[in-house]
C-alpha cells in the first residue's frame, strides 16, 4: 500500500504556523510512542529551527515498554528534551511545566538580568492529526479547553491558553507533511488513524497489520482471537472474523467488518501494548 494524505487545510495551517512562530519560546512536539518516528514531522525542524524543543512520547500505555525506551534515549541524544506521558490517564503530566522551564531555562536567566521577572513562556503545541494534542492540552490545563476525538482533523484553528501563570500554550491543526518518501512510514500512520480511514482499504489495512504482528507479536493475535496463527494474513483475518461473528446475510463470513474490528482493537489496545518501530530499523528522515 502506497499511502498519502495531505489535504488542503493542512497548507494553511503550516503557513499560520510559520507567521506565530516568531511569538514562541518553545515548541512541544506530540508524538505517538508506537511510532516515535513516523509520528515525528520532519517539517517541524525547520520551522522550529532556534527554538527551544521538547518531545512528549504520548500514549505510553499502548506502546512497548522497552521500545520507548529506546526512543526517549534516540531523542535525547539528537538533543531534545523529552517527557513519556499518557495524557488520557494523566500518567506523566504532573513534570511537564518543570520541563518546559528546564528546556528555557536560558531564556529565563535572560530576562532576570534585563529585570524581567515572571513572564509567561509561550509555548506552540504540535503534532500530526489523531496523536491525542487535544486530550493531552485538556488534561495539561485541567479544563476542557479543546475539542477532543479519535479521528483526525478536529482541531482546525489556532487557540490561546493560558495554563496559570507560568505557561501560555499555542494550540495548533494536526498537520502531515506533503509527501511520505518512505511507503512504511504512511502505512504506519495509517495504522494509528493518523490518516482518514475513508482514503484507505480497511481490509488491505488490516492484512498488512496481520503480517506485522506475525512477525512481531503473533502471541497477541493468538491472545485475543484464539486463532491458529501458522497461516497467512488472509486466513487470520477469516478466523477473526468467525471468532467475532462478522457474518454478512446468507453466512458468508463480512471480512470487512472483520478488519475493522482488528484496527478498532489495535488502536484501542486491546491487542497489548504493541510499538510498530524502533530506532535500530528506522532511516533518519
Amino acid at each position: 500500500m502506497n499511502i498519502q494524505w495531505y489535504p488542503g487545510h493542512m497548507t494553511k495551517a503550516k503557513r499560520m504556523m510559520q507567521e506565530d512562530i516568531k511569538l514562541i519560546d518553545v515548541v512541544i512536539e506530540l508524538i505517538d510512542a508506537r511510532v516515535p518516528y513516523s509520528s515525528k514531522n520532519p517539517d517541524i525542524d525547520a520551522l522550529a529551527a532556534h527554538k527551544y524543543r521538547l518531545i512528549l512520547l504520548n500514549k505510553t500505555d499502548l506502546a512497548d515498554a522497552s521500545a520507548t525506551a529506546e526512543w526517549e534515549n534516540y531523542y535525547k541524544e539528537k538533543g531534545f528534551f523529552v517527557a513519556k506521558i499518557n495524557a488520557r490517564s494523566g500518567d506523566g503530566m504532573k513534570n511537564i511545566s518543570n520541563v518546559v522551564k528546564e528546556a528555557c531555562k536560558e531564556k529565563i536567566a535572560r530576562d532576570r538580568k534585563r529585570g524581567i521577572i515572571n513572564r509567561p513562556l509561550r509555548a506552540m503545541i504540535v503534532g500530526i492529526p489523531n496523536v491525542g494534542k487535544s486530550t493531552f492540552i485538556n488534561s495539561y490545563a485541567r479544563k476542557a479547553c479543546t475539542k477532543v476525538g479519535n479521528k483526525p482533523g478536529v482541531t482546525k484553528g489556532k487557540q490561546w491558553i493560558r495554563l496559570g501563570k507560568d505557561i501560555e500554550l499555542l494550540d495548533t491543526p494536526g498537520i502531515l507533511w506533503p509527501k511520505f518518501d518512505d511507503k512504511e512510514v504512511g502505512l504506519r500512520l495509517a495504522f494509528i488513524g493518523s490518516i482518514n480511514d475513508e482514503i484507505l482499504s480497511i481490509t488491505d489495512l488490516a492484512y498488512e497489520l496481520i503480517k506485522f504482528l506475525q512477525l512481531n507479536y503473533c502471541q497477541s493475535l493468538v491472545d485475543r482471537y484464539n486463532i491458529n496463527e501458522d497461516v497467512d494474513s488472509v486466513h487470520i483475518l477469516e478466523q477473526i472474523a468467525e471468532k467475532r461473528a462478522c457474518i454478512k446475510k446468507g453466512g458468508e463470513l463480512d471480512i470487512d467488518k472483520a478488519a475493522a474490528q482488528l484496527l478498532d482493537d489495535f488502536r484501542a489496545g486491546k491487542l497489548g501494548r504493541i510499538s510498530l518501530e524502533r530506532p535500530a530499523v528506522v532511516k533518519d528522515k
